[in-house]
């Protein structure tokens, strides 16, 4: 298990902000539990893997993921 967070450099979406705008966990399965610290409409999501959920978020790299524990290489 891999903690993380998400650092958003630009607001594409303009709900979410900049900055750290959620916290998430790489399970040892792969899926990954995400969830949203700001906004008005907070929520957790899961995803099928941290690709997938790159995918959606990441807006071509202006949403980086930050790991927290040592150890992950991504």
């Amino acid at each position: 298990m891999k903690r993380f967070q998400l650092d958003r450099k630009e607001d594409v979406s303009h709900v979410s902000g900049i900055g750290i705008v959620a916290e998430g966990v790489l399970l040892s399965s792969g899926k990954v539990v995400l969830e949203w610290i700001v906004g008005d409409h907070r929520s957790v999501e899961i995803w099928p893997s941290i690709t997938d959920m790159e995918a959606v978020h990441g807006h071509g790299g202006l949403t980086v993921v930050r790991w927290i524990d040592n150890g992950m290489v991504h």
